[in-house]
């Protein structure tokens, strides 16, 4: 048995600004690799840590197409689904699909983070 999940890396073109933006999302804060402005990480939150690592030619996940599929999403707890888009959207992230409003047996909602990644925001 592996024993814990060490961080989370995520491709994309600006590894700084999509840092910030779950840094903010999460009240983290951000490393950068004095090294390598390439990679960056945010500790300081409750849950795993979350890296970014820049692709030179990074195309973002279509969600849900499958020609372009989402390669990993992230849940997060929520305790307010209004609150908490107002709060994500304000930070740039778009919205994808309102499922609680599509379908009776859904709590959650489908979001891109500023580089397309998708994730939910999941009412707990």
């Amino acid at each position: 048995m592996i024993r814990r999940l060490q961080m989370v890396a995520l491709d994309c073109p600006d590894p700084l600004a999509l840092a910030r933006f779950y840094a903010d999302l999460l009240g983290g804060t951000v490393h950068v690799d004095e090294e390598d402005d390439g990679w960056v990480e945010v500790h300081g939150h409750e849950g795993t840590p979350l890296a970014f690592q820049r692709a030179v030619d990074y195309r973002p996940p279509r969600w849900p197409d499958p020609e372009h599929p989402q390669q990993v999403h992230l849940d997060f707890d929520v305790t307010d689904l209004e609150t908490d888009e107002k709060r994500v959207l304000g930070l740039g992230a778009t919205v994808l699909e309102r499922t609680d409003q599509l379908r009776d047996d859904a709590n959650w909602r489908v979001y891109a983070d500023p580089a397309g990644h998708p994730f939910c925001l999941c009412l707990h």
